[in-house]
């Protein structure tokens, strides 16, 4: 019998997201800022011991719902993918203008950037 190795938790429940303004407000008053050409990361050490996301993702800067919602749906992914390696920090990503026409790899290649800028991945 082979022995299975236990499969990484790629869920992205209560305890991985950003749920109330006061969350968000302590990001944005003190939050370090990375930037790439359409996302900006705001990154603040977490109070609890495991790390945390939050979206911003304006009307006004991607108009269409369908693109609004593929670039949160990579951000999300690009966020369980990662936070394995994550050290406890609190996360906001905002979304720029023009974001919704990159291609998803484009998006991905945008995010790993801002996770390796942030210097939020442990080793």
């Amino acid at each position: 019998m082979a022995t299975s190795q236990p499969r990484p938790d790629y869920g992205f429940g209560a305890q991985n997201r950003l749920l109330h303004p006061a969350e968000f407000r302590f990001v944005f008053e003190r939050g370090k800022k990375h930037n790439t050409g359409h996302l900006m990361l705001l990154t603040r050490r977490a109070l609890g011991d495991a790390p945390r996301l939050g979206l911003v993702v304006a009307k006004k800067n991607i108009r269409k719902a369908n693109q609004r919602n593929r670039v949160k749906r990579i951000i999300r992914e690009s966020f369980r993918h990662t936070r394995e390696r994550m050290l406890p920090h609190d996360c906001v990503v905002l979304v720029r203008p023009g974001a919704g026409e990159l291609s998803n790899s484009s998006l991905f290649a945008e995010l790993d950037e801002l996770w390796s800028k942030a210097r939020l991945c442990a080793g």
